[in-house]
């Protein structure tokens, strides 16, 4: 039997219609969203073409998981948690926005080595002012829809979240302290006479270290995989959401939506709820 998540909260007649013939089982109404379960194991290729009909993200839930018994959510930053590439904007202070831009998204398809586009990118930040992070952070930083009330929930349930990013500690501890997030990884960026050196201080944050904080974390809290969900947009979340009970696609490139098991191309950050609660 497969259980699939509808993330609508009205159904037309004639959209449950269209969904018994194209996927079997009968929809039922629940908090804020639908399910049906069937015995037809819907193709990729189906799945998306039903979700396009109906304007609205629909996702399988593994077998395994237990969105009640999850204990914890692992998330990435940028253009997952938040709006922006901080990466881009601080080049936008530089005036080289677009020739950063170009590598950052080569990077997050899996085109490029992130830890080597990341040095190539930090290089190019050399002298700007620290002060210009601020500036990014207070002008051009914005949490995702729907992100304030999926934290909520986590922390009403007890489920512990864990920002982790490739980008910079600059901005996932004013996240952590804004909005109480249990745990933060991310870069340092140099500083020297109050102005970038180019470069990152220690080992860069890419892929593995995102693989290994979550499954540092889940042994620190005696969670087991399926009691885990990872999210993210990029290649460079792929290592960290295989180790998850649930990967979440927030977004995200096709060659991520391809490899996990839900994607949110529609609603917002609050979707994740729905799977939570099914």
């Amino acid at each position: 039997m497969y259980k699939y998540i509808i993330h609508k909260n009205v159904i037309s007649a004639e959209s449950r219609s269209f969904i018994q013939s194209n996927m079997g089982g009968v929809t039922k109404q629940a908090e804020g969203f639908h399910y049906l379960e069937t015995t037809n194991n819907l193709a990729p290729q189906e799945l998306q073409s039903i979700r396009q009909q109906l304007s609205c993200d629909i996702n399988n839930v593994p077998d395994m998981f237990d969105g009640a018994a999850v204990g914890l959510l692992v998330t990435d930053m940028d253009s997952t948690l938040i709006s922006i590439e901080c990466i881009d904007e601080i080049a936008d202070m530089l005036g080289i926005k677009a020739q950063v831009s170009v590598i950052t998204e080569s990077a997050m398809r899996g085109e490029l080595d992130f830890a080597q586009s990341l040095t190539q990118r930090v290089a190019l930040l050399k002298g700007l002012p620290v002060e210009k992070l601020q500036q990014v952070y207070d002008e051009r930083l914005t949490l995702n829809p729907g992100a304030e009330q999926l934290i909520d929930y986590l922390k009403q349930h007890s489920i512990k979240l864990a920002l982790v990013s490739g980008g910079f500690t600059f901005f996932t501890e004013k996240l952590k302290s804004r909005l109480g997030l249990d745990y933060t990884l991310a870069n340092t960026l140099d500083v020297k006479d109050g102005c970038l050196t180019g470069r990152v201080e220690g080992d860069i944050i890419g892929a593995q270290a995102k693989a290994d904080l979550l499954l540092s974390l889940s042994a620190e809290l005696g969670l087991t995989k399926h009691q885990v969900v990872a999210m993210g947009d990029g290649a460079n979340d792929l290592l960290m959401m295989d180790e998850a009970g649930l990967s979440v696609a927030y977004h995200a490139k096709p060659t991520v939506q391809a490899q996990t098991d839900a994607q949110i191309n529609v609603g917002g950050l609050n979707t994740v709820i729905d799977l939570l609660q099914a």
